[in-house]
């Protein structure tokens, strides 16, 4: 009796051992997993510029302002109901709100393209995401995508998309060239940009210069980057309003 007592002893003390080597043997494996993972270099973002083809880049308005996007003011500067009907916007359409915010533009175009169409609304502060998802939810919104995007990458699919919207948000991108070439992919064959911009041009326009660009920098730079002039509508209080297409001619020769 005593031998089996001690043979179940000793057998328990191997089965422990055996356990307690198995267990450190797991923890050093994932502890060199994760060493590997937290060494492993991430891909570096593309640099970005402070300057493009003569024009200074203005800074992103940050989050704490985003009261300013919805000003009383803000109608009788850029008559936002007159800019969204020129875009003709349709059940179905698939279209893209670039620099959306906390969804100024956005709940306006939701109910315009139906619960077939869909609005993606893309901005790089996560902060102002939270803000409009906070309004799909109390207006009960189901077609509304958002979308935290990169400096560089608005993140939306190629071939998808009939109509991206960039309201007072160009200018500030850091890179114009590599957002202008995730645009060209995620448009569809006939899509457009719709560019809204205070003018430059127009003493009158109340806003800082940097925040302003005028019709020949807008063509010299989308020129620059594989887009025509398709339309454009000028009878805004304070911006341009330019539609821009893809240029089937163009080849990229940088």
């Amino acid at each position: 009796m005593k031998s089996f007592k001690q043979f179940v002893v000793r057998y328990l003390l191997v089965v422990l051992t055996l356990a307690a080597s198995q267990a450190a043997s797991t923890r050093r494996m994932w502890a060199q997993e994760k060493a590997t993972k937290e060494s492993k270099p991430k891909a570096e973002a593309p640099e970005g510029v402070t300057k493009y083809l003569g024009r200074r880049v203005a800074p992103a308005m940050g989050y704490t302002h985003m009261n300013w996007l919805s000003r009383p003011e803000r109608i009788q500067e850029e008559n936002p109901q007159e800019m969204l009907e020129q875009l003709k916007l349709k059940d179905g359409m698939v279209v893209c709100d670039l620099g959306a915010g906390d969804g100024y533009h956005t709940l306006q175009m939701a109910p315009r393209v139906g619960p077939s169409g869909k609005v993606i609304a893309v901005d790089i502060q996560p902060e102002m995401l939270q803000e409009l998802s906070r309004k799909l939810a109390e207006k009960k919104f189901e077609n509304v995508e958002t979308v935290l995007g990169e400096l560089w990458d608005p993140k939306l699919p190629e071939n998808t998309v009939d109509l991206v919207l960039m309201v007072d948000v160009y200018h500030e991108f850091s890179h114009p060239v590599q957002m202008l070439a995730a645009l060209r992919k995620a448009l569809k064959p006939d899509g457009l940009i719709a560019l809204v911009e205070f003018r430059l041009e127009d003493p009158t326009v109340l806003i800082r210069p940097e925040h302003k660009m005028t019709k020949v920098q807008i063509l010299k730079e989308y020129k620059a980057n594989g887009f025509k002039l398709a339309k454009e509508y000028d009878r805004l209080p304070w911006q341009h309003l330019m539609f821009m297409q893809p240029d089937p001619n163009w080849t990229d020769k940088r």
